[in-house]
């Protein structure tokens, strides 16, 4: 590690460390203290000029204390003495507020990940390097690659290149203690360009990665994105009807991320979830496999401990289509009479379970032959709205995309909604692309479903 840039977690360990010292001193029979600091920058151009740069920092900790069964959570960013004092005693006074609740409590300590923690390769010791001058000229190639590379594209919502790095450090009372550094970047284009009648259409290509070096280059970014923008120049409106929907990896995922909201603890004891008593039956078709897996290297949700100290390990959530296990964390694995599967999440002092890297893992066939085996269909490239209702299961959106016949793109449609209930989604599904691309923590590779409502004119 530079003296320029030292590792910044031993001294996020002692924050936490005495965070949960003086807590328990205090009288908390339970102390969970995390400590956190990140770097950021972000550049935005837009047709050449710098439209906006934003760089920054910020730090601060947080403390879950749990006394007689009642629970309460504090966070700060004053660091000073003073600050720090504050944190723990308004921390117990709140305690002593608060409701027992008969399930809090830490998980269980014989569970407990132990060092050494797994490296997965989080960090891009060099990302920090990388200053405003370099993240601007980053964003204009992308964004000049996109208008040279045809003239009727003229317009543009701009491109932004953005990185991030930070360390987290987490000590618990009941003997945990960890810390993790990672960093991530983000290169996006998004062209507009005008069609007939002074309708404008707008596309979008970004690459996104832990490490700087992994990112397409910025040129290709620009095209990418100029190639998406100019097909969907003459988009039509279609007429309403039932067909086959091909989804392409970008929309896909947002399927998968719908899903993934059904099947975490806190939707299950709340008993908002269409999931519920689902479990080692089928919910989707035979070609779906699911996992949550934190320990891929380098994967933006990776993470070698939960948010409570367990160790991390990867959940087959379907298989085959069966429904093999719900994603709890301790809290709700105690309401449900269950184990946690090791995926709680902390965000600040709270505590919930939550996904990772959430995978539709890829089959064997290729992308463009899904399509050239669909006779008459929709390709789906953007989605619209949040019409999902994950109580009922209905889903209902707005979309865009192309029709297909006779298995080519045909022509670009928009005005369009398309409905079903995510469960008859996920059985319907007759493909699995075989083009995944792990660039969120959500992901999946292009999928095609059998039926769907398609509602236009």
């Amino acid at each position: 590690m530079s003296e320029k840039n030292p590792d910044p977690t031993p001294r996020l360990l002692e924050l936490a460390s005495d965070l949960v010292s003086r807590a328990r001193k205090l009288g908390a029979d339970v102390a969970e203290a995390s400590a956190r600091t990140g770097w950021e920058l972000s550049a935005k151009v837009r047709l050449g000029k710098v439209e906006l740069v934003e760089e920054a920092g910020h730090h601060g900790v947080s403390l879950r204390v749990i006394r007689g069964g009642r629970v309460a959570t504090t966070s700060t960013s004053d660091l000073t003495p003073r600050g720090i004092d504050r944190c723990v005693a308004d921390a117990l006074e709140l305690c002593a507020l608060a409701e027992p609740d008969p399930f809090a409590g830490p998980a269980d300590a014989n569970l407990l990940s132990k060092p050494p923690h797994p490296d997965l390769e989080l960090l891009d010791e060099s990302i920090d390097a990388i200053d405003a001058e370099q993240a601007i000229e980053q964003a204009r190639i992308a964004e000049q690659a996109a208008l040279d590379f045809d003239s009727r594209i003229q317009l543009s919502e701009g491109a932004t290149y953005s990185r991030t790095s930070g360390a987290s450090a987490m000590v618990l009372s009941a003997g945990f203690e960890g810390a993790v550094r990672g960093s991530y970047a983000a290169l996006s284009v998004a062209p507009v360009v005008e069609d007939e009648g002074g309708k404008k259409r707008r596309g979008h290509y970004y690459s996104a990665s832990r490490r700087h070096r992994d990112l397409e280059k910025a040129e290709f970014i620009g095209q990418e994105a100029a190639r998406r923008t100019l097909r969907k120049l003459g988009a039509q409106k279609i007429a309403t009807t039932e067909a086959p929907v091909v989804f392409d990896p970008d929309v896909a995922r947002s399927l998968i991320g719908s899903l993934a909201g059904c099947i975490v603890g806190g939707a299950l004891w709340r008993k908002s979830s269409y999931l519920l008593e689902r479990e080692g039956t089928l919910v989707a078709s035979p070609l779906v496999h699911i996992v949550d897996d934190p320990l891929i290297p380098r994967g933006p949700g990776s993470r070698s401990f939960d948010g409570e100290g367990l160790r991390s390990r990867k959940n087959v959530v379907v298989e085959a289509g069966t429904l093999k296990t719900f994603l709890l964390d301790s809290y709700s694995a105690r309401k449900m009479g269950r184990a946690s599967t090791a995926s709680a999440s902390r965000s600040g002092g709270s505590i919930g379970a939550s996904t990772s890297n959430f995978i539709l893992q890829a089959g064997t066939t290729k992308a463009a032959d899904i399509v050239k085996s669909t006779a008459r269909g929709l390709y789906v490239t953007e989605m619209m709205g949040f019409g999902f209702n994950a109580i009922t299961g209905d889903f209902s959106r707005g979309a865009a995309g192309f029709w297909i016949e006779n298995g080519e793109l045909a022509f670009p449609v928009s005005e369009i909604t398309i409905s079903s209930t995510l469960d008859a989604m996920l059985k319907a599904i007759d493909a699995v692309g075989d083009d995944l691309e792990l660039k969120s923590s959500t992901a999946a590779p292009t999928v095609r479903v059998a039926s769907m409502t398609i509602s236009g004119k």
